[in-house]
């Protein structure tokens, strides 16, 4: 007995001693009480004004600030700013001056006796700094825009040696909101200015764009543009609601010194926008705006477009668009100097060599040395061209203009956002090895609908280390799932999420009618090509669209069973970030494949099923088809009509610019609705699915993904969450992989080697070389230079497949592939002795390495 309660009170004494190791911050009996600067700047109040309502979220009490004098001593959290405090003092509080000095936008916590210490470098860092203490009580950044509600607590504390430095990877991170006209400008608009005759971004709706910048740790926007929304400047208050939330403002590539020509310009009062045959009025009117925001902290974009995403007017040949462009940047560069600062490397200022400037700046045309290099990706996540050698010395530094959605050719991608991950990550991981360091923009068309995409670009900006160890793309995602359903719900939802990053890759669900846009206008209406059937097969490798159909099914499943588990204050956020866009996607995954297999039957040319239940099967297709064009409509106006008591109001369209693939099915002709909805029955509205068909064993081909390789030439690091495979290998140049398979005949066949589309982005060739056992290695260059028509499928498909004639014998061989430049991606590869069989989906497992 006396052992018993000896050890009873060793364990009270080692509990006790582990809880005066934390340091509280709330108890529960009292409301934080916190200090605050003297005259600190607009964007720390900001901040401290969304901090308190987040913690009153959490605990039930509001912060409250100190009263001065004695008090201040008493507050349980002090908050500094560096560049306007005695740095000797700070020193005495252990606070790292050398580390912050010269600093932009950084912070550092401590705990310094019974105060916990937030130290801001500059008001930005500050602000950055506070709203740290929100995501340490566990508050999402999207506890606005994706009503991602905190979990209720009664005390918070950290550990007793607690702190943290942070400062940005990169100096300017943020987004543009571009293509706008579907979702966030009428969500704004009709929610809070409909009298207004133009499409209105309003102040309101940009502050809560700002303050979901500062949660996510940016500092930088692109307004709204398109020429049916109302421009910034233009818009009341907005500017003084981004200066509140010390947020930068930029322009796009075809809006020179922060003018939007696009919306601003009246051709009617000012004549053309052409800097050649009017250009008095093309000065007069960027000096007008120079002369309105030269006091603001701006990056001024230089160089010219068209009014829109167009070429420069008046100019024809290579050479008269340098000549000319040429001129724009030296009068452009004197307005400057003039109206905003007479020391030009003091001025932000960049260069976006988008389209057809990308031609015209490698034709000569001269940048000065203090200018920002913006590159840009091909508008599907592929970067274009990167900072040589001599470009990384820039004074004026580099930045990246990266897609997480597009409107234009081959197709759109407006509605969902499913940019891999593993994609962001390779891409502007190699973006910032290339010295991209000064700027990161993404463009969204509305930041709740790019949810997690959006903060994984973010966050890399801010910490590009942030993803370092092997699988931690992986690991940042269930992270964000754990944070913000919970961690049981989280770990359930990973597998779910990080599936739903592989079939969207596959094919985004924009891309599900396999149409085209900007076609020729002669030959198209509105320059759109109609839905045809897919490349998927049903009667190949065990039924290929089957697979697809079933994969899709089986994350219903658990999404459903996870939603029902989740508790209430959770599933608003959960339905819209998880619950639609798996069902979305799932949905017109069957709306197209059945209305396919349902031509094909009624063709008479499917011959999987036999002429006796040909009609039933015709039908069943066409009813699942219908049934999942509806359930798409049924998402969507619950989304915008019931989720968030009517919050989200016009802001999600299920149907962008009314392409083809949002339109109900194409189905067999003479079909009567009413015979469709007769197979609507209990099979298809809760009964048996299409069933998962294994990918079957067949002596004619031999399928691996490259990560399931036998020997390398180097240390290997797949990236988690890219490709087909899930598991893309980045092939440094001059290095290979190779891989053992053995076949069971002799013969002609194919070799199909599969790689990303990454692009050269040095100027050069983008090529690997195949060998089979001693052969001579074939040369594959998959370089597309513009838009052809290779590069167009490429991008739909997320690989480019390059087609070899091999002959094999019976046995054992190696395959070796060697990359022969930089940036080549090996995704799959397969030998297919059918040489005549078309095929979408290697028949090969996604394939995850285990941790």
């Amino acid at each position: 007995m006396k052992k018993t309660v000896l050890f009873f009170l060793a364990f009270i004494a080692l509990r006790h001693s582990l809880w005066a190791n934390d340091f509280t911050w709330f108890d529960s009996n009292h409301p934080i009480v916190y200090t605050l600067p003297k005259n600190a700047a607009p964007v720390v109040r900001t901040a401290i004004a969304m901090w308190k309502a987040d913690l009153q979220k959490v605990t039930g009490k509001l912060p409250r600030q100190a009263t001065g004098g004695k008090q201040d001593d008493k507050a349980t959290i002090r908050f500094i700013q560096y560049d306007s405090a005695d740095s000797i003092h700070l020193s005495d509080l252990g606070v790292p001056v050398a580390r912050l000095t010269g600093k932009k936008d950084a912070f550092y916590i401590k705990i310094k006796g019974n105060q916990l210490l937030v130290t801001g470098s500059d008001a930005r860092g500050l602000a950055y700094g506070i709203l740290e203490l929100s995501r340490l009580a566990g508050v999402s950044p999207w506890v606005w825009w994706g009503d991602v509600t905190p979990d209720k607590k009664t005390a918070l504390t950290l550990p007793e040696q607690f702190e943290t430095f942070q400062s940005p990877s990169v100096e300017f991170r943020g987004i543009f909101i571009n293509d706008e006209d579907w979702s966030l400008q009428p969500w704004s608009w009709l929610k809070f200015d409909p009298q207004s005759k133009v499409g209105l971004v309003s102040a309101q709706t940009y502050r809560r764009v700002f303050q979901l910048l500062l949660r996510l740790r940016a500092n930088t926007l692109w307004p709204a543009m398109h020429g049916n929304t109302t421009p910034f400047y233009w818009t009341p208050g907005a500017k003084a609601a981004a200066d509140s939330c010390g947020i930068v403002i930029g322009t796009s590539h075809c809006e020179p010194l922060m003018c939007n020509a696009n919306g601003e310009w009246d051709e009617g009062k000012r004549g053309h926008y052409n800097y050649i045959s009017n250009k008095d009025s093309v000065l007069s009117y960027w000096t007008d705006r120079l002369k309105r925001v030269a006091h603001s902290e701006n990056i001024y974009t230089i160089g010219m477009r068209g009014k829109h995403d167009g070429p420069m007017e008046g100019v024809h040949t290579l050479s008269e668009k340098t000549k000319a462009l040429q001129e724009v940047i030296n009068d452009q560069r004197a307005l400057l100097k003039k109206y905003v600062n007479p020391d030009l490397k003091a001025i932000p200022q960049q260069f976006v060599p988008y389209k057809e400037v990308l031609d015209i700046y490698e034709n000569g045309l001269h940048v000065p040395d203090d200018v920002m290099l913006t590159w840009c990706d091909d508008n599907y996540g592929y970067i274009k061209r990167l900072s040589d050698k001599m470009q990384q010395q820039r004074s004026g530094g580099a930045g990246i203009y990266y897609h997480l959605s597009y409107w234009g050719r081959p197709h759109d991608y407006l509605w969902l956002t499913t940019t891999q991950p593993g994609l962001i990550y390779h891409e502007m991981k190699n973006a910032y090895k290339h010295n991209v360091k000064r700027l990161w923009i993404v463009n969204v068309h509305d930041p709740k609908v790019a949810c997690y995409d959006l903060e994984l670009f973010l966050d890399m900006a801010w910490d590009i280390n942030l993803t370092t160890s092997h699988n931690s793309v992986e690991q940042h995602l269930e992270n964000c799932l754990k944070r913000d359903y919970g961690p049981g719900a989280g770990a359930q939802l990973f597998p779910v999420m990080r599936e739903f990053y592989r079939l969207t890759a596959i094919r985004k669900p924009e891309f599900m009618g396999w149409e085209q846009v900007e076609l020729d206008k002669r030959a198209y209406a509105r320059g759109i090509s109609p839905v045809k059937s897919t490349d998927f097969s049903f009667t190949q490798f065990g039924d290929e669209a089957d697979r697809y159909l079933s994969d899709y099914a089986r994350l219903k499943k658990i999404v459903d069973k996870v939603g029902k588990m989740l508790p209430e204050n959770k599933k608003e956020a959960f339905f819209a970030a998880i619950k639609y866009p798996v069902f979305g996607a799932a949905d017109m995954a069957i709306k197209c494949l059945e209305a396919q297999r349902a031509r094909s039957l009624a063709k008479g040319d499917y011959s999987a099923y036999n002429r006796a239940r040909a009609k039933a099967q015709l039908m069943t297709a066409c009813a699942r088809s219908m049934k999942a064009y509806f359930d798409i409509r049924r998402l969507t106006q619950y989304y915008n009509n019931e989720l968030a008591a009517g919050k989200w109001k016009h802001d999600m369209c299920f149907n962008p610019r009314e392409l083809p693939v949002f339109d109900p099915p194409v189905l067999p002709m003479g079909l009567t609705q009413r015979e469709i909805r007769q197979y609507t029955t209990d099979e298809i509205n809760g009964g048996k699915q299409p069933g998962y068909d294994t990918i079957k064993n067949d002596a004619s081909y031999i399928a691996r993904n490259a990560a399931r390789f036998d020997k390398a030439s180097f240390h290997v690091h797949e990236e988690p969450m890219l490709g087909h495979s899930m598991q893309a290998v980045p092939l440094p140049k001059g290095e290979s992989l190779s891989y053992v398979f053995n076949c069971a005949r002799d013969g002609e066949a194919l070799l199909r080697t599969a790689v990303i589309p990454t692009q050269p982005n040095d100027r050069g060739d983008i090529r690997y070389s195949v060998q089979i056992d001693n052969t001579a290695p074939q040369v594959v260059s998959f370089r597309e230079k513009g838009r052809t028509d290779k590069w167009k499928q490429n991008v739909l498909r997320g690989q480019a497949v390059s087609n070899i004639l091999c002959k094999l014998s019976a046995g054992r061989h190696t395959l070796k592939i060697t990359a022969l430049d930089d940036h080549v991606i090996i995704d799959q590869w397969m030998v297919d002795f059918d040489k005549d069989r078309k095929f979408y989906v290697f028949p090969v497992q996604p394939y995850y390495r285990k941790p």
